[in-house]
Order: structure tokens, then sequence, then C-alpha cells
């Protein structure tokens, strides 16, 4: 092999670099890659362009091709462009200039046309030596003030000549018309904006810096289409705007006519953005052949350039027209998507951008542009200023200023000695004085310059002044902004319509405090707190539910109907109801079960309830938790973010280990003290902290210390620290309780055995409730007879945790008690209807309240 090598040639071999080919081709790949993505596809985020379209402008504003001047041949303006800025084939630069005149596919057109300039239908523009074009007076609001030094500028590809690298535009381009673009490794396409939307959203943002694309979607809506069409769905365009990634689907307009045969036709009057018409007629009439569209006779395209889309769809006497026009939105392109991807260069790097981002740059930009305009009308402003000065010094001298010129020799002798006057002038001065025209030295004329330096004293004021505050730069902004919507802004021609699963219910429904009531039995109801107003304790109350004869109302709360639920069962399973979806009952209604909203299985019951005001606060859902307790002595705490996100079918809230329930559910801070109490007469004390929080699938760990099998824990509370109007109320089977102070109840590490909280006797029975209570509050005993009672805890006496209590109800034998329950005494009672004025009979099947405080039992059996 070696003998067929050639000898070296150590001349050449001097100018040979040995280098690594794989390194070489990664170098060159990314040096190409990335002047295809800065130099040809992807928009600057500033003012929107690519390089093609700014030198376009550039060039015919160059050219002085504006829009009050007459219109110049297309093939002059490619000319220009190409021989000056744009090294490039002349069909791209004409592509390009005939994109900009099409109103079908720019939202705002930048080129004013005169010509073919091809049709929505496909057709297309008749060659550059043909048509002519003009700036638009649109392009021209983002040409105005390029020539007072507000963008940088750069040298064009043969250092010839000085083209800009972005344009001053005064409009928010990226976002109106958007841009669409294939680089290398990555594309974009934005999707085009209302203006009017997108200044507003713009004013937002100047007004409000911390605003978030969130709330900036209130302005900015959604995209608008130059050929209208209804958005359907707003789910992935909303995505699009708040990440800049997300899914248009975007339907024709249609509707249905009568012939006067009696046959119908649907008539479509608007296609999705960038349809071919000629192409969706033709793919009708290929699924009509098909037999895939059966209830069509005839499909004809009648669209015109003067009258718009028209596109008439003939149905057979038996087809039903909204079965065609979904059928059409199936299998034609009258329904297409869009992928939002919104990348654009921000300073120099390609970027994904959502819509604060795009407003946020574009104002940020404005403000570098009217900050160097000032700059610029400053300077200027102050030479001239200065210039004006040395001919007022002049016109004071008039005299000896033309005796001291006509005594020099050469203008240079002269200019010096004007200098060397002791007037004060300096060379510029001078040389402006010499070149004044003599018309300038009337009267008049000097009056004018006087005027005209004062007006110029009062302009580099101002911008001294705009120089030195932002927010007089953020006002002009605003007021420039403002200009322009009501010179270009127009109404949205693209509709928006929601889906029927991404409609917030909550926006439809007003916000209003409502009274919940919930049955020991499941039922539950809601009713307008306006039919309920506060009486004083011990008022005679009135009709609050009609209930079966064996039940009483258990929870009575006030909420919003904009709250959240959550139903904790026995098995430990959480369920989520919002509170407008109860149905509101009548005054003295029983309710709905709850079996009936909620997917409860029927071995399941509901034994807590919690109110949640707003899961959105994730501040708030991380800064709270729920303390679940079983009845063999098992306490968990969970994040309440964890149960942030409801589910139709129920979450598990917890484990439960099997001869085991959920017996109770609480909401809490994080500083609680939890006090758990079970059947053999012993309670615990221990702070929050003890129980580390874990997540929804976990057991939980060891609150209480069961003794044997027939013991189990019968309720827990949650008292907030340094809580003294709260005492801890313990009631025994057999009718006996008594409420202590919590500071009784010394405090311990959790799992332990606890302390005595009852006198546990034969004559007593066994504990069977613990509630923490306020003297505000009553208590509603049953029985497992039937028997219910209600009576104000302030009757009942406080009592050291030791003793046996007192006699709250008196049970038959055989009787127990089965359940206990507070509800805040009197807080809310029904407004009474007004009648005759007779006293208001109660005819329900619960207890009427004794007037003078003392507690009353009626046997509902």
């Amino acid at each position: 092999m070696e003998e067929n090598l050639l000898p070296e040639q150590t001349n050449d071999n001097d100018r040979i670099i040995q280098v690594n080919i794989e390194e070489q081709m990664k170098t060159a790949y990314i040096d190409y890659s990335m002047s295809v993505i800065v130099g040809r596809a992807l928009p600057d985020v500033r003012d929107g362009f690519k390089p093609v379209h700014r030198r376009v402008l550039y060039g015919m504003n160059e050219l002085g091709n504006n829009s009050n001047k007459p219109y110049k041949k297309a093939a002059r303006v490619v000319g220009e462009v190409m021989g000056k800025y744009h090294p490039h084939g002349d069909s791209a630069i004409y592509d390009t200039l005939v994109r900009m005149g099409q109103d079908w596919v720019m939202r705002h057109v930048l080129v004013d046309k005169q010509g073919n300039f091809g049709t929505q239908d496909g057709d297309p523009p008749a060659a550059m030596r043909y048509t002519e074009v003009r700036l638009d007076k649109f392009a021209e609001a983002m040409l105005e003030d390029i020539e007072k030094e507000t963008v940088d500028f750069q040298l064009n590809f043969d250092d010839s000549l000085k083209e800009p690298i972005v344009l001053p535009t005064r409009i928010p381009q990226l976002l109106v018309n958007g841009s669409s673009g294939i680089a290398v490794g990555m594309a974009t396409n934005m999707m085009p904006h209302n203006l009017g939307e997108s200044v507003d959203g713009c004013v937002a943002y100047i007004e409000n810096k911390e605003i978030t694309a969130e709330e900036l979607t209130k302005y900015v809506k959604a995209p608008d289409f130059p050929t209208g069409g209804v958005i359907y769905g707003m789910d992935g365009v909303k995505q699009g705007l708040l990440t800049g990634r997300g899914r248009v689907v975007l339907r024709g307009k249609c509707h249905t006519e009568t012939k006067a045969s009696g046959r119908e036709q649907i008539i479509i009057t608007a296609v999705p953005y960038q349809v071919n018409r000629d192409s969706l007629t033709d793919r009708i009439g290929q699924l009509v052949n098909e037999k895939v569209l059966e209830g069509v006779a005839y499909v004809n395209n009648e669209s015109t350039n003067r009258e718009g889309t028209r596109i008439v769809v003939d149905l057979k006497r038996d087809a039903i027209a909204n079965v065609v026009i979904n059928q059409l939105f199936k299998y034609t392109e009258l329904q297409t998507s869009y992928g939002i991807n919104n990348v654009a260069l921000v300073k120099g790097r390609p970027k994904i951008l959502n819509i604060r981002d795009l407003i946020s740059e574009f104002v940020e930009f404005r403000m570098e542009v009217v900050t160097r305009r000032a700059q610029y009308d400053l300077r200027k402003a102050r030479e001239r200023a200065h210039i004006l000065q040395g001919y007022l010094i002049a016109l004071d001298h008039l005299d000896e200023v033309i005796r001291l010129i006509r005594s020099s020799s050469t203008p240079d002798i002269a200019k010096d000695n004007l200098i060397n006057a002791g007037w004060g002038l300096d060379e510029i001065q001078a040389k402006a004085i010499l070149e004044l025209r003599l018309q300038r030295l009337t009267g008049m004329e000097r009056d004018k310059i006087k005027e005209e330096f004062e007006g110029l004293m009062k302009l580099i004021a101002s911008l001294e002044e705009l120089l030195g505050s932002e927010t007089l730069r953020y006002e002009l902004i605003k007021k420039e902004l403002l200009e322009i919507k009501e010179k270009f802004g127009s109404e949205r021609k693209t509709a928006i319509q929601y889906l029927a699963d991404e409609m917030r219910i909550e926006d439809l429904i007003e916000e209003e405090d409502v009274v919940i009531t919930i049955s020991h039995l499941g039922y539950i109801k809601r009713t307008s707190a306006t039919e309920y107003r506060q009486q004083r304790r011990g008022g005679r109350g009135a009709i609050g539910s009609k209930t079966r004869q064996e039940d009483f109302v258990e929870h009575l709360f006030v909420g919003s109907t904009h709250d959240t639920l959550m139903f904790f069962t026995q098995k430990g399973r959480c369920y989520w109801l919002k509170v407008y979806e109860i149905p509101e009952g009548e005054k003295q209604g029983k309710g709905r079960a709850i079996q009936n909203l909620i997917q409860i299985p029927p071995d399941d019951k509901v034994k807590a309830i919690i109110n949640v005001k707003n899961f959105e606060d994730k501040a708030y859902n991380e800064s709270h938790y729920i303390i679940l307790c079983t009845r063999k002595g098992i306490i968990k705490k969970t994040y309440l973010e964890d149960f942030s996100r409801p589910r139709a079918n129920g979450v598990n809230a917890i484990t439960i280990n099997e001869g085991d329930e959920l017996i109770e559910a609480r909401l809490t801070d994080g500083n609680s003290e939890i006090m758990m109490a079970v059947k053999s007469g012993r309670a615990i004390r221990f702070p929050e902290s003890k129980v580390r929080p874990t997540g929804r699938g976990a057991i939980g760990v060891g609150g209480i210390e069961v003794d044997d099998e027939k013991d189990e824990v019968i309720g827990m509370i949650c008292a907030n620290k340094g809580e003294t109007e709260k005492t801890v109320l313990v009631v025994s089977e057999k009718g006996f309780g008594k409420r202590t102070s919590v500071d009784e109840y010394r405090i311990t590490n959790r799992g332990g055995k606890g302390v005595k909280t009852i006198n546990i006797t034969e004559k007593t029975g066994t504990l069977v409730g613990i509630l923490d209570v306020s003297e505000k509050e009553d208590l509603i005993i049953t029985c497992k007879s039937g028997i219910t009672l209600r009576t104000p805890i302030s009757n009942i006496k406080e009592a050291g945790r030791a003793t046996q209590g007192v006699i709250l109800i008196r049970i038959d034998n055989g009787d127990a008690i089965a359940a206990v329950s507070k509800i805040e005494e009197q807080e809310i009672i029904e407004k009474p209807e007004e009648t005759t004025g007779e006293p208001e009979q109660n005819t329900n099947d619960e207890p009427n309240e004794s007037t003078d405080d003392q507690s009353e039992t009626t046997n509902n059996s």
C-alpha cells in the first residue's frame, strides 16, 4: 500500500492544514443554519419582519415610492431591492412584494397594488413588468422617523450602501400580520391578530408592567384572520397565547338558503385562512363522486374579487343541511387547524414567545426608538438654535457686520474677523452669517428669526423634559399607539366559538352568598342568603328544612356560589362539588340526596364536609392542610394542593386498613392543636406539627393508642392555638355531657394513651362524641330511636376533665345517643314571609326552639 502513495509535495504541504472532517462539517453546518435562521427564515421580534420584507419596504421608501406618489412598476422596485440590498432571485423578491399586497394573506396590507396580483382561488399574479405598486399608509407608519437615527444601520452586501437592521415601526407588526418560515432545525408559525386588540394589550402593559400573560388574554383574545371564519374552540388558542405553542381550529362561515323550488342550499361565505377556494370546491365534488357526501347534488364556486367568497352547495331534496355541514367540516378544508409556534429573534437569538413577551419586547423597542428620536430632535434643535442665536447677534450689530465683511479681502478673513469682533460668535455661527441671504435682513424676516428661536427654545425644554422622564416617554408611546388604532383599526373579522367543555360556568353564574344545609341522612340544598335575616339569640326562629321524620339538619353554613365543597367518605375517598351545582331548594324543601350529585358507591357514606373558597390560589393551597382521622386512631396530614384538581370519580384521600374507616376531616393552616377522643373516655392533645405532611395515597401515622378491638376513636377536633372562647364538649351514649377548657388537657406527643376526658361508668355509658364549641352555637343530639334535641351550648356548664358531667337528655331504656353535631344557634334565621301578621305555625317534623332558652325534646318516631 505504501508503495502506491504519491511522493510528498513539500511545497504544497506548507499550505495544507490538517482538519478533522467531522468537526469541520459540524462547524460549517452550524454557520449555515445560523445564517438561515437570522438572515432568511425568522422574523425579528421588534418590527416583525424578515430581512427580505424589511429590504423591500426600505427600498421602496428610498425610491420615493410613497402612498402620495404615483405607482411604480413592480419590476422597478424588484430591481432596486435586488441591486442594492437583497442579492437573491428576482422571483423571490417579487413573490414577497405580491404577498404584502394580497388582502387575503395579510391582515393589514403593506403594499398598495395596481394590476393582477392573483386571487384567493390560487390564480397566479401577472408578471412584474405589468403590475404596479407603492407603499401603503400602514407601511409608512413602520418607516416613520427612520431618518432620525432611531435605529442602527449596517452595510449592505457589497459595502457600498447602508440598510437598517430593523425598522422603527409604530405598529406591533409581528402580532398584527404574523409570520411563518422554516429554518434549519426550527420553524415559526405566528398567527395574525386584530390591530385594535393588539394596541389595547400594549397599552395595558404600559399601564401595568407586572401584568401577566393570562391577564393580557382579556385584551388580545385570539387570532384574527384576514379571510374571517370562526375559531372553533379556545383551549389551543389560549395555550398558544400563554406559552407560545398551541393550536387553532378554524372553520369557514356558512348558512342555508331555500331556493324557489323548495330545495336547500348551503352558502359558504368565508373559507379558512390560506385555503384555496377552487381546491375546496373540487374536494367537495370529489367526495360527492366517492359517495362520501350523500346529500349534495351540485357545488359551484361563484366567488369574485369584488363580491368576495361565495361557494354554493345544492342539496338533494331529502338531505338535512346540518348533517351535510358537519360532514363538510369533517372531510374538507372547511375546517382546518394551524399550529401556533411563536418563534422570533430576540437580540439575534431564536426564542419561543408568549403574548406577554411579544408585547413587552415591542413596547421596550418603542421606548428605545422614542428616546433616540428625542435625542436626535434635541441635538438638531440645539444646532439650529445656535445658528439663530448667531443671526440675532448679527442683526443687533448689523452695520458693523456689513462694514467688517466689506473690508475683508477673502471669506476666510471675514469669518476670522467676525469671530474676533468680540460679540461671542463661534466658527459655525460666523460661517452661517456669511451665507445669510440679504432678504433675511428685512424687518419681517428678523421677526421670523426671533419667533423661530423662541419656538426652538420651547421645543428644547419639552424634549429635555421628555428625556428626563420615563413616565412621559411611556405616555407618548401610548398616545402614538392609540393614534395608530384610531387611524387603521378595524372590527374583528374572525368570530370565536367556545366549545361546551370550555365554558367556565363560574363566568355565567353570579357570585352570591348562599346558605347550604345538609341533613343527617345526606340531603343537601342551597338557599339564597337574602332569604335569611339575622335574629337575636333566643328568638322564635322559623322553618328551615322539611326533613324526613328520623332526619335533622346536621350541617348549616354560608358559602359563595363559586366555592367548592369537599366530601370525605368513610372509605377514605374525596369528592368535589361546586356550590352552584347544588340544587336550589325551596324554603321548606328537604333537598336532594348527595348520592345523586356525586358518584359515591352505595356502600360508602359521607363522613365530613369541607368548604374551600378558591383552589386557584396556589399559595393558599400550599399553606393549608387536610387533617384526616380514622376509627382505629390513625391521623394523616396532606397539603390542600394535593386536592386542588377535582375529578369526577373522586380520589383516594387516605389508604384505609381493613376493619378501619374515616370518621373526620378538618382544614387547618398548619398551626392547630389536634385532639382525639376514644370510646373508653380518653383524649389526647398534641400539636399539628407532630404530624408530617404525606401524599394522598399514604396510610398515615398513629394519633392515639386504641386499647382493644372494642375501643375506637369517636371524633377529632382541631383547635387554633390561643383560642380562648372555644371549649371541648364531650357526650356519652346515655345522655351525659360537659364542657371543659382546652388547657386542662396537657400537650403530649402523638401516639400516646392520652388522659381521661370523662369519667365513664355504667350510668354514663361509653363516649360517643367530642366537639369544639362556643357559646354562640347549639348542640343537636340524635338518638338511635329518632329522638332529636337542640339545646344552646351556653346551657351546658363547664366541669373538670375527670367528672362525668350533667344530663343533657334523658334516654329511655334500650335507647342511646347515635350522633352529636353543632350548629350556629340563630346566626342565620329565615326571613318570615309577609302574610297577615299572624304568628307562623311550625308544620314540620323538627322541634321548635323554646323562647326561654330551655331545651325541648320531641319524639319524632
